[in-house]
């Protein structure tokens, strides 16, 4: 299919519209062909300014001075400054740690070493010497306070407490935990005698002689019903499955297999003899009678027309010819293609 709309097909016209045509394209054309040149003077001329004078106008009042100002005074100045700053501060520094602050703190750290090895050391070792005599003296002192504490306290507490403990507290404890022992297995023994008698015995006999046989009766009586409603279960599957497939098998060759033979056999060929001697030919025949509808239709209106603007000159003369405006593009509904013309003689 070709994508290109086809162009419009014009009505044939008299040799006095085409005797008026070429004049007036003529005019046109001389008119427009001065104007399109000075554009493109401009146009050129507008670059030539633009790319000659004003980029480097441009860069020497604006990028030269600012590259100058930084390039031969910023950073000649930077680096006197820097120069200036080493020789005034780093070098004095330099030379006031290294000839002046070295060799002081190294005679300081001398004197401290002479005055902690000949003077400081002694007199620490001597306190030292003196805090260890005052020191052993008071060990000896606290250790035989200590030890008299120690012996004190042991036959006047340690002594009595432990003899109190061993023949008195000791048996009479024993005493009362044997008699709270025996107490508390009488009473044990006969709540759980009496406990055993009342409740366990009846719930044993009862578990054992009643609920237990039940249970069992039941347990295979769920058994056997849960096994024959599995069965029972599986065999209606079968059945079932079996019915489907007849009823469908049934359906299909009473309803299926005909409808499929008739639309086959007889819908079938009936519909592509209609489509082929009855629906296409009458919708060429639409087509034709719309087209020819369509190509009366435009006849008539083109005559009215022609009839409106023959019967508007004879009464009202030939309108003035408007002078067309000069235009660099086409206008937006045209575009330019490689098989059409911008210029007034060859444009249709």
């Amino acid at each position: 299919m070709d994508l290109e709309k086809a162009p419009p097909r014009r009505e044939p016209e008299g040799c006095l519209v085409v005797a008026i045509r070429i004049p007036v394209r003529i005019v046109v054309l001389l008119l427009v062909v001065p104007v399109r040149m000075v554009w493109d003077a401009l146009v050129v001329g507008g670059r030539f300014l633009r790319d000659v004078v004003l980029r480097p106008l441009g860069r020497a009042l604006f990028v030269w001075p600012f590259v100058a100002l930084w390039r031969y005074v910023l950073v000649p100045l930077g680096r006197a400054l820097a120069w200036l700053g080493n020789v005034l501060f780093v070098v004095p520094l330099v030379w006031l740690y290294r000839y002046v602050l070295t060799p002081l703190g190294h005679g300081i750290a001398t004197a401290l070493t002479w005055l902690y090895a000949r003077v400081l050391a002694p007199v620490g070792r001597a306190v030292m010497w003196v805090l260890r005599g005052i020191g052993a003296v008071l060990a000896a002192a606290g250790l035989g306070v200590l030890a008299a504490l120690t012996w004190l306290g042991r036959y006047l507490l340690v002594v009595p407490a432990v003899w109190l403990y061993t023949w008195i507290l000791a048996p009479v404890g024993r005493a009362i935990a044997w008699i709270v022992q025996m107490v508390a297995t009488g009473i044990g023994l006969g709540i759980h005698w009496t406990l055993r008698v009342l409740f366990v015995l009846p719930a044993v006999g009862l578990y054992r002689w009643v609920l237990a046989p039940v249970g069992r009766v039941l347990a295979v009586i769920g058994r056997e019903v849960g096994e024959a409603i599995g069965h029972a279960w599986r065999v209606a599957g079968h059945i079932s499955r079996a019915v489907g497939r007849f009823l469908g098998t049934l359906l299909r060759w009473i309803l299926v297999e005909p409808v499929r033979w008739v639309y086959r056999t007889v819908l079938t060929p009936v519909g592509h003899v209609v489509r082929d001697l009855v629906l296409r030919p009458a919708t060429q025949a639409a087509r034709a009678v719309g087209r020819a509808t369509r190509q009366a239709l435009a006849s008539v209106r083109e005559s009215a027309r022609q009839t409106r603007a023959d019967i508007r000159r004879m009464l009202f003369g030939e309108p003035e010819q408007r002078e067309k405006v000069a235009r660099r593009e086409p206008q937006a509904r045209e575009t330019r293609t490689l098989g059409s013309s911008t210029t007034a003689l060859t444009k249709d």
